[in-house]
């Protein structure tokens, strides 16, 4: 299949660029910047180069990944957000439509189902999140222009049929949190692993099931996240006693935790349900928290990626995605 990859460049690109590639797939990636997985440098609000790789490499899918993103809010203006993440969009959707592609997957996220109710953890008990979670009400610039793309996505499929599987992703980048600085970077996504994240490897595997089976899906939305390893009934013990859950499932976790000098989680206050996902496209991450108590045990490497230095390569450029 020929498929165009934006934000090749990225976390996601350089991995999805060559697992595609090597499951066979012509992969002609773009990206604002340069890089190992990019063969077109240039912008996805460029609607003339849109218009002009379609024609010329008659692509049968898109993978749009390609985004600024939420930490980029203190670097760009909010027009530039508009410019990316909704015109941008726009324009694959429509070359899309007009050269026939036959398949459409969109990067989204979970941030753009995070009310600042639901950030401030106000509630008494855990919100469980899933596609049917809302109303919506994205708190910044990232995730309104990305609930905004979204609704183009559905749009453009109602009005001329494309396919399109719009990918809600939990956190997989490789960086520290912005805004979390009470636990080490290692430690707070390990314990992400409970409630919100997953690997950059399974987040790659996740758009290449998507793109292969977005004709059969005709158009939805999912969840994709590390499964949690409790259920809705737990969302009270959650809030109260993470900690205190998690040892219960897991009775060497704390000992565990203790000689590697983290910590768990005293309190959980959402939690992302991917079994949408596994559902409708038999797809489930093989990372989640027992791998990463397994590491624990053996003394191995954790199974994720942790670089507290990674800098996205966009920002050697300056304006956009």
């Amino acid at each position: 299949m020929r498929i165009l990859l934006t934000g090749s460049s990225g976390w996601l690109g350089r991995f999805l660029g060559p697992r595609l590639r090597h499951a066979g797939h012509e992969v002609v990636g773009l990206d604002i910047a340069a890089g190992a997985t990019t063969d077109v440098v240039g912008s996805v609000a460029d609607r003339a180069l849109v218009d002009d790789l379609f024609a010329r490499h008659g692509f049968e899918g898109v993978v749009h990944a390609a985004a600024l993103h939420k930490p980029d809010i203190a670097r760009y203006p909010r027009q530039a957000f508009v410019d990316v993440n909704i015109t941008g969009t726009l324009n694959l959707l429509e070359a899309a439509v007009a050269h026939g592609a036959g398949r459409f997957v969109f990067t989204s996220t979970t941030s753009l189902m995070i009310t600042q109710a639901i950030r401030d953890e106000t509630a008494q008990e855990a919100v469980w999140l899933d596609e049917s979670s809302g109303p919506l009400a994205p708190r910044n610039i990232y995730g309104i222009t990305k609930l905004a793309a979204e609704a183009m996505c559905g749009l453009i499929h109602k009005q001329h049929g494309l396919p399109v599987v719009i990918l809600r992703t939990a956190r997989f980048f490789p960086e520290d949190d912005d805004t979390d600085r009470d636990l080490s970077g290692e430690n707070t996504k390990a314990n992400e692993f409970l409630n919100r994240r997953l690997t950059v490897e399974d987040c790659a595997a996740a758009h290449e099931v998507a793109l292969v089976k977005a004709p059969d899906i005709g158009f939805g939305t999912y969840i994709v996240s590390a499964p949690p390893p409790f259920g809705r009934g737990d969302v009270a013990a959650l809030k109260q006693d993470a900690a205190g859950l998690v040892a219960r499932l897991y009775p060497d976790a704390a000992a565990l935790y203790t000689r590697k000098g983290w910590s768990l989680p005293r309190s959980l206050g959402r939690v992302y349900d991917p079994s949408a996902i596994e559902r409708d496209l038999g797809f489930r991450c093989r990372t989640g928290f027992d791998a990463v108590l397994a590491a624990l045990r053996e003394g191995a490497p954790m199974p994720f990626i942790h670089d507290a230095s990674y800098v996205s390569p966009k920002e050697g450029v300056g304006d956009g995605a």
